[in-house]
């Protein structure tokens, strides 16, 4: 997955994982080096240079991923990645938003 210059992940990246056929964790770690497998279904991929990171929880035997947290490194550290489920999305309308948001 790959992080464009205005921070927004690369959409190819999300054509990529709707195309998946991940039946197991193997399969995403085969795709995905850098992956970190967490409890409870958890997968962590560390998204433009581990600036950000992208948290998801599986359901490998329906095919199902569910975005759980996509954000910087430091606010991956305030969280707990295997218990979180909700993501909070805030909307962005101008420069200033996007660049607090970052």
């Amino acid at each position: 997955m790959r992080l464009r210059a205005d921070g927004a992940v690369d959409s190819c990246a999300w054509s990529e994982a709707r195309q998946a056929t991940w039946r197991s964790p193997a399969d995403i770690e085969a795709s995905y080096r850098n992956a970190s497998f967490l409890g409870n279904n958890r997968v962590v991929f560390n998204i433009g240079g581990n600036k950000y990171r992208l948290v998801v929880a599986l359901k490998c035997s329906a095919q199902l991923v569910f975005i759980r947290v996509v954000g910087t490194h430091a606010q991956y550290d305030e969280i707990d990645a295997s218990e979180v489920q909700v993501m909070e999305i805030k909307p962005i309308h101008n420069g200033k938003q996007h660049r607090a948001a970052l």
